[in-house]
């Protein structure tokens, strides 16, 4: 199996006619991901890639009722109202690359999230990726297949670029992805660490586990409170650890912020080992421990 992204995927572009959108398209159709259609308001009739534009998610779904993902890519100011005609039109896998969508607005749109039941990964998220089955977003570039190869390792990652990072270190090592996950850094996250460990535990190809987190909330303290509920190991690198010394400067992602001492890269490290989690003080040792673990 896999987390999100499959075989089954059939995937709606919302703002598919943008610049970034109408780039990246290409490059999910040639790796095999199933791109059935795209809205942009005012553009219905239109094509991106062969792919049909229609102006409202709910003519895309009328004509193509197979659509099960969405891949959101419109700016900040209409997220809010992108991902919610996606949930009312039934989609209940929501992948957001858009950046600085108003914490409110996010706040908001989980309540939708949570009232439909539905699954939203992002908002900042580069993407999903199942290798050899389908990818959703920009995550790998046009050459995902180099980076990404198939195996028994799920990947969770607070960074876009980092995710690929991993899954290198991952393909090193000599084991492949069963699905790479950017659930990205903002203070809200649609899909937090946890969620996707449990998604990970009761995936049938996941027979492990690699986080990359960072300074900044608590979501990766939460994973202390559940690992041991996981059948699987899980392994961990948390990024940032020497912001600690230099509280006045600015930190990459919306929810790079450090307000207390449970934000702190350090303090993350010691619940999470004392928790169980595999802990790497290096980002290329996530690659040995691997070996000692799947390989015992």
């Amino acid at each position: 199996m896999s987390v999100f992204a499959d075989e089954d995927t059939k995937l709606l572009i919302q703002g598919i006619t943008g610049r970034a959108a109408s780039e990246k398209t290409p490059h999910m159709i040639d790796y095999g991901t199933d791109v059935v259609a795209g809205v942009t308001p005012g553009k219905g009739g239109q094509e991106v890639a062969g792919v049909p534009v229609y102006d409202t998610v709910a003519e895309a779904v009328e004509e193509h009722p197979e659509i099960n993902t969405s891949l959101i890519y419109v700016p900040h100011f209409a997220a809010k109202d992108a991902i919610l005609e996606a949930l009312n039109s039934g989609i209940e896998k929501i992948n957001v690359t858009t950046e600085r969508i108003p914490t409110k607005d996010m706040w908001e749109v989980m309540k939708e999230v949570d009232r439909k039941n539905a699954t939203l990964v992002g908002p900042t998220s580069v993407g999903v990726i199942s290798p050899d089955k389908a990818k959703i977003g920009p995550i790998g570039g046009n050459r995902a297949e180099e980076a990404y190869s198939a195996g028994q390792v799920g990947i969770i990652s607070k960074s876009g670029g980092m995710t690929t990072e991993t899954a290198q270190v991952v393909q090193n090592a000599g084991f492949g992805v069963s699905t790479a996950m950017d659930i990205g850094g903002d203070k809200i996250a649609g899909t937090n660490f946890v969620e996707a460990l449990k998604m990970f535990e009761e995936d049938d190809q996941t027979d492990a586990a690699v986080m990359f987190g960072e300074l900044g909330g608590t979501y990766e303290n939460q994973v202390a409170e559940i690992v041991d509920e996981l059948s699987i190991p899980v392994i961990a690198f948390i990024t940032g650890e020497f912001t600690e010394g230099m509280p006045t400067q600015q930190y990459g992602h919306a929810g790079a912020v450090i307000r207390g001492d449970q934000d702190r890269p350090s303090h993350k490290k010691k619940i999470l080992k004392e928790a169980g989690v595999h802990v790497v003080d290096v980002h290329h040792k996530i690659g040995d421990k691997l070996q000692k673990l799947l390989d015992e």
